[in-house]
């Protein structure tokens, strides 16, 4: 694969996850990178906050999973520069449709290793549902790299030696080669000194590398999805647009210096 596959999880809902995809794929497209946005939540925020209505879709990343649908057939292109496999609510069936089904944690990583073979992308970011079920793991199974949005809360982290066993047994039985790429500090406050302390906390806790730079709290984040844009289009000079940015250009220096290795 010559993409580099990104699963963005953590089952606690609330931590800008979404936010966080579509505005690391804005970014990275922004500056020349062809990028693939997979929506596996079934309330299709992601997909609503690109623009695209999951109502009026016939087909969904659903399809691609569950009935072998072809991923080109439901690939769309956004404004943002990105292309979006998109979800509906059809997705809360593919959980139960998948779970008798042999190979469940790779139907994530057969369907991209088949889009591949049409469509090269740098860079495909998996936007997991809030929970640790098949689809989570069938994403953490066909990603490289495991990004952790962690909102700056002392509850926020409660989850993270959850999420962080269930990637210990993806590395151990689907996916050796997983790696967590680290914590990405999302909403942070940096008047508070409640903000810092527990990002040295998780870091020291979990021994994980934080990924810089911190995501500000701001109300653009919020004026973003209502447009159907990533903040990259909607405040391009934001303080959030910045930080962003910036996690991009650190994102990519990982990648170069893993394809080396």
């Amino acid at each position: 694969m010559t993409s580099t596959t990104l699963a963005i999880a953590n089952q606690k809902g609330g931590v800008a996850k979404t936010t966080t995809v579509a505005s690391l794929g804005a970014a990275l497209a922004e500056s020349g990178h062809r990028v693939l946005l997979v929506d596996l939540d079934p309330q299709a925020c992601l997909t609503f906050s690109l623009g695209i209505d999951p109502e009026d879709l016939d087909l969904s990343v659903h399809h691609v999973l569950t009935k072998g649908t072809d991923a080109t057939e439901v690939i769309l292109a956004t404004e943002d520069g990105v292309d979006l496999l998109p979800a509906t609510i059809e997705l809360a069936r593919a959980e139960a449709d998948l779970l008798t089904r042999t190979g469940r944690e790779h139907v994530i990583k057969a369907a991209l290793e088949d889009l591949e073979e049409s469509v090269d992308y740098d860079w495909i970011l998996l936007d997991c549902p809030p929970s640790l079920g098949v689809l989570t793991v069938a994403a953490l199974t066909a990603a490289q790299g495991v990004v952790i949005p962690l909102q700056c809360e002392t509850l926020s982290h409660r989850g993270v030696g959850q999420l962080l066993d269930t990637v210990h047994d993806v590395r151990r039985f689907t996916n050796r080669k997983l790696k967590v790429w680290g914590v990405l500090p999302t909403l942070f406050d940096g008047r508070t000194n409640h903000s810092r302390t527990v990002l040295e906390t998780i870091s020291e806790t979990y021994d994980l590398d934080v990924i810089e730079p911190p995501i500000p709290k701001t109300i653009k984040f919020a004026e973003a999805p209502a447009a159907g844009r990533s903040i990259l289009a909607t405040s391009r000079s934001s303080k959030g647009a910045r930080a962003y940015r910036e996690v991009a250009v650190n994102l990519v220096a990982r990648s170069k210096r893993a394809k080396k290795r």
